[in-house]
């Protein structure tokens, strides 16, 4: 069997009992990139780079070094900046654009050995749900590449199901690890709002960007945030927490729990306005599904309510744009980025320039955000968002004095076709069950539950975990059991 079918852990394993070198594993995922180009996932292959980087580990390896992550494979979301490859953030706008720094999410999974082998396709500046909205065209589902993949991260999302890699580095504002990683059929998660330093990391929208992590299973993902989270004095909004070894904790049973049923005590709320109208049956199904399995290994459901996550869509779609369109006004064609070639004075350069380096979906959230932020509607529109927000994580806190974690739907429904959806809004709605817990800047993760029915019974299924405030530990915890009793994470798309 090929290494690149086996999971990080496996990989990992190989590599520390000398059955396979870093070199000729970092090859085997090279070869896969070249040939799975058709997928769209990557936007640049750092081949050459990465092999150095792999006899650097086996070296290291000869050595004594024993890091974790020395000498496996992994793929970066173009939104986290390289001081060695391009940076685009989807975005003509940023073409050809090489930092002169890594982010701290970059440089700490660099330090802990970790071969980077390229940079993954996303939609432009990380906005988008379908991975439709990139300046270097759209990734396709590895499951059914007639479909989209999810999005933003849907590069890295098809880069892990396709075995391109065995995990990847992605963001999260309003979804985008979750909703991908459930569309492609893998594991993501977004952890607490500041968790992973967001320094390095292309603005979208500040106050909601997240960090995190997709791979094959809850275990990788565990490996992986281990070695990315941690405080930054560089990020102002950075969390100080004690350092934490995830993998170690996910063995780690339950008080008054056995064998059988590792999650006994465990109490999970389900939101009623989470599997009412609006939920596709072939998504309910899996989810349902998933759920009961859960009650299997011990843990306990209990319906709750979230009376306001009805209202973060437009809550969102009204607070994003607004930073947005703050966040990309550096984008003028001074100091870096695309410069228009013909203007005749200095407004029509900025005019120009922004008009020919941004794509449609950006334009119109910079437009969004702009008449939001206007005088005359500040307090109409963004002001009264930001205290929908408020009273979505109250809700939260509330639900959370009751149970110890909550799950659903990551998406109402499946991937779709490319080019399907035309219209902006219906595309927007797919967001709907993960942009709660964006706004409350809680944990969340997507675990795979299964697949569609009939015509889409090869497109995945989703079941997204939500935890309270620095919750990541009890997040991977269930997952992992969950995971240990089922295989769907194990299913991989045909070559």
């Amino acid at each position: 069997m090929s290494m690149a079918a086996e999971d990080l852990r496996e990989q990992a394993r190989a590599l520390r009992e000398r059955r396979i070198s870093s070199e000729e594993l970092v090859g085997e995922h090279l070869r896969r990139i070249a040939r799975h180009e058709a997928l769209g996932a990557f936007v640049h292959v750092a081949a050459d780079a990465a092999l150095q980087a792999a006899r650097a580990a086996d070296a290291a390896r000869a050595g004594g070094d024993s890091r974790a992550l020395l000498g496996l494979p992994i793929a970066h979301k173009d939104v986290f900046v390289t001081h060695d490859m391009p940076s685009t953030a989807g975005s003509r706008m940023l073409a050809g654009y090489r930092s002169p720094f890594d982010a701290t999410v970059v440089a700490r999974l660099r330090e802990a050995g970790a071969v980077c082998v390229g940079k993954t396709n996303m939609d432009e500046f990380a906005m988008g749900s379908s991975n439709e909205n990139s300046a270097w065209g759209p990734v396709r589902n590895p499951w059914d590449r007639r479909a989209i993949p999810g999005g933003s991260s849907g590069g890295s999302a098809a880069a892990v199901a396709a075995r391109l890699v065995p995990a990847a580095t992605g963001s999260d504002t309003g979804g985008s690890i979750r909703q991908p990683a459930a569309m492609c059929g893998i594991t993501g998660i977004k952890p607490t709002y500041g968790l992973c330093s967001r320094h390095g990391m292309i603005a979208y929208a500040s106050s909601l960007d997240q960090a995190g992590v997709m791979a094959r299973s809850a275990w990788d993902c565990a490996l992986l945030l281990g070695e990315m989270a941690g405080f930054d004095a560089r990020d102002s909004t950075s969390a100080q927490q004690p350092d934490t070894d995830y993998t170690r904790l996910l063995e780690q049973p339950r008080e008054g729990a056995d064998a059988q049923r590792p999650l006994a005590g465990l109490r999970i709320g389900l939101p009623r306005e989470w599997f009412g109208h609006g939920l596709a049956d072939e998504v309910a199904q899996p989810v349902r599904e998933a759920l009961r399995q859960l009650e299997q290994l011990g843990a306990q459901l209990l319906d709750i309510d979230l009376p306001r996550s009805r209202l973060s869509v437009a809550a969102y779609y009204i607070i994003a744009p607004a930073e947005a369109s703050s966040n990309l006004s550096r984008f003028d064609g001074v100091r870096y980025g695309h410069r228009a070639e013909q203007y005749r004075d200095l407004a029509e350069m900025y005019a120009s320039s922004r008009a020919e380096g941004f794509g449609a979906e950006v334009k119109r959230r910079i437009l969004v955000g702009t008449y939001v932020l206007s005088h005359g509607y500040y307090d109409a529109y963004y002001l009264q968002a930001q205290k929908i927000r408020r009273l979505i994580a109250e809700d939260f806190l509330a639900a959370f004095r009751g149970c110890d974690l909550i799950a659903g739907p990551v998406s109402p429904t499946v991937a779709w076709d490319l080019g399907e959806k035309a219209d902006p809004v219906s595309v927007y709605l797919a967001d709907m069950h993960t942009l709660p817990a964006s706004l409350a800047g809680l944990p969340a993760m997507s675990v795979p539950a299964g697949f569609g029915l009939g015509e889409h019974a090869r497109r995945p299924v989703g079941l997204q975990l939500v935890a309270p405030h620095f919750g990541e530990a009890r997040l991977l915890h269930a997952a992992h059991q969950l995971q240990r009793a089922s295989d769907w994470h194990l299913r991989a798309p045909h070559d």
